[in-house]
């Protein structure tokens, strides 16, 4: 993408960078990144160079690391950037010195790509002298390996300045960088998704019936977005409200120990699993059709399923970790429970049925929509980019 600038000629246009994720890589990281990048290049010149090689296939959990489905949101991304192979690295950073870049934006969230980005960031600013600026999903990852902690302080040392989402990323950042440069801006809606489609005709699209009450898990599946917890308190849950579970995501991790407490628990009849990526096209009917997305979450730092649900006006119930809090107005526009409680679990989706919640906080959600856009985020960025300019 290389858009010029509304004000032609405009001296406080930037020429951006963005190094990162673009489709045909799918997920939300992706989709995040073409959405602020589209956003940026309203007013400012922007390269995307992609990957060519995200993950080699034995890190890769999932089935594919590439979208089936079409571009939501193209960027005209440039696929150059192999995160094992340091050569494409350097010429990565050469080819940003050569666009005479100004600001070189990452999107960051596992140490993995910390020498990949590190590196780009560091030869690029010799070259020509570009500001590199950080939007950390996380700072400590979720799942912690060896070396972690070595390969953050590279990543964290080669950036002039921060964009988290959250408090708690904001306090992880200042472990590595006490006084650097950093924004707090709350995660954007996934717009591209589409409007909200009224529950009965979302139902007819993907074949629930219109009477029955549906919770919905959505996203990768892994430990610490606490499925199991979810799995376990199902029975309670059906039993004083009736509600089934649909679960649309992808498993990261060994599926078998779900299917066990499916078969255990003898849940395969208010449960549905996928154990599916879900395309994009999928997204806006599912969430439109479900009456309470659950995010039982270990842990966290900020959550796009939120933004997803919001942007399609579904409540969301919480654990009340990481920044989810930061996310949710209890009672107002979601609901947040205790972490690691089933009971707590069970209590959380009685209050929402029992007390007729939806109307309530799909009105508190409406009125929260407007002041969640991309223009927010790509300000602070502007901001930072241009701090002592």
């Amino acid at each position: 993408m290389d858009r010029a600038p509304r004000r032609a000629g405009d001296a406080s246009a930037l020429r951006f960078a963005y190094v990162g994720t673009a489709y045909p890589m799918r997920g939300g990281i992706a989709q995040f990144n073409a959405l602020l990048a589209r956003e940026l290049a309203k007013e400012h010149r922007l390269h995307f160079y992609s990957f060519s090689r995200q993950y080699p296939s034995i890190f890769f959990p999932g089935k594919t690391q590439i979208e089936s489905g079409k571009d939501p949101a193209p960027v005209g991304a440039r696929a150059m950037v192999d995160s094992i192979w340091p050569w494409s690295w350097i010429r990565t950073a050469n080819a940003i010195a050569r666009a005479r870049t100004d600001v070189i934006l990452f999107k960051y969230w596992i140490p993995f790509f910390a020498p990949c980005f590190g590196t780009i960031a560091r030869h690029a600013r010799r070259k020509c002298g570009a500001r590199t600026i950080l939007i950390c999903d996380n700072v400590i990852p979720h799942e912690k390996r060896l070396f972690d902690t070595a390969l953050t302080r590279y990543m964290m040392n080669g950036a002039d300045a921060f964009v988290v989402m959250s408090k708690s990323v904001m306090e992880d950042l200042r472990r590595f960088r006490r006084d650097a440069p950093a924004r707090l801006v709350h995660h954007p809606l996934y717009t591209h998704f589409g409007e909200p489609v009224p529950k009965d005709e979302a139902r007819r699209r993907v074949g629930w019936k219109p009477e029955e009450r549906v919770l919905l898990f959505f996203g990768y599946i892994r430990r610490y977005k606490g499925l199991d917890l979810l799995l376990r308190a199902m029975p309670e849950i059906h039993r004083r409200t009736s509600a089934r579970l649909v679960v649309l995501g992808e498993f990261y991790e060994d599926r078998a120990p779900y299917d066990r407490i499916v078969q255990d628990l003898g849940l395969s009849a208010i449960v549905q699993m996928t154990g599916d990526y879900v395309p994009n096209e999928v997204v806006g009917p599912a969430f439109s059709a479900g009456d309470l997305v659950v995010l039982p979450y270990r842990s966290a730092t900020q959550s796009g399923i939120i933004q997803i649900a919001t942007q399609l006006e579904r409540p969301v119930l919480a654990t009340s970790v990481g920044g989810l809090d930061e996310m949710l107005a209890d009672g107002v526009t979601g609901l947040l429970v205790a972490p690691e409680d089933q009971a707590a679990l069970v209590a959380g989706v009685r209050r929402y049925f029992d007390e007729n919640l939806e109307d309530r906080l799909v009105a508190g959600i409406r009125k929260e929509k407007s002041t969640m856009g991309w223009d927010s985020l790509a300000r602070a960025i502007v901001e930072l980019a241009t701090e002592g300019r």
